[in-house]
């Protein structure tokens, strides 16, 4: 079972984040990479062979494998949700340097104001636990500090952009990485 759920996991992740390289030209639009770009595409090599070697050099617990794999799977749904619902925008790289030119506001934009780093973050979280392993926290918690400095500086861009309005009644009303929910 051990066997079976590290090569499920391992599977998983690593299709997980091929779809993320397609998306660098086959959904988002820039000219160039930025530095930050270039930091996260580092990141996110070195994460992967490192959770790679930890899935397959330690045994884990059952639960803790499912519960990974279970993340990981909702991180992708939420990501292809998002390229869906952003697909006409033709977003930019994180860390581009131009403002904003479109809103999106539809599926889980509705939610969250960056779902794509909600979904990388729920994924490299998912690995981790997936792991079980002390060191799968700096990872994350790498990841979480690059992509809230990313989605504050996209805010921050908005701000500057002929959309700052209609983007501030927009945040007022969605989460920046969790959802938030009117319950009036």
């Amino acid at each position: 079972m051990q066997f079976l759920l590290d090569f499920m996991i391992s599977i998983t992740s690593l299709t997980i984040v091929g779809c993320w390289a397609w998306s660098l030209r086959g959904h988002f639009n820039s000219p160039k990479m930025e530095a930050g770009a270039k930091l996260i595409t580092v990141g996110v090599i070195a994460t992967t062979a490192f959770f790679l070697y930890l899935v397959w050099s330690e045994a884990q617990m059952l639960w803790v494998q499912v519960v990974g794999l279970g993340f990981e799977l909702g991180a992708a749904g939420l990501f292809w949700w998002a390229v869906s619902a952003s697909r006409q925008a033709r977003l930019r790289f994180v860390f581009d340097r131009d403002h904003p030119d479109s809103l999106v506001t539809d599926g889980p934009y509705r939610y969250l104001r960056h779902p794509f780093y909600t979904s990388y973050l729920l994924f490299w979280s998912g690995w981790a636990l997936a792991s079980w392993s002390i060191w799968s926290i700096l990872p994350v918690l790498f990841f979480t500090v690059v992509y809230v400095i990313a989605a504050r500086n996209e805010e921050r861009k908005f701000s500057l952009s002929p959309l700052a309005s209609e983007y501030e009644a927009y945040r007022r009303k969605t989460g920046l990485l969790t959802p938030w929910f009117d319950w009036r």
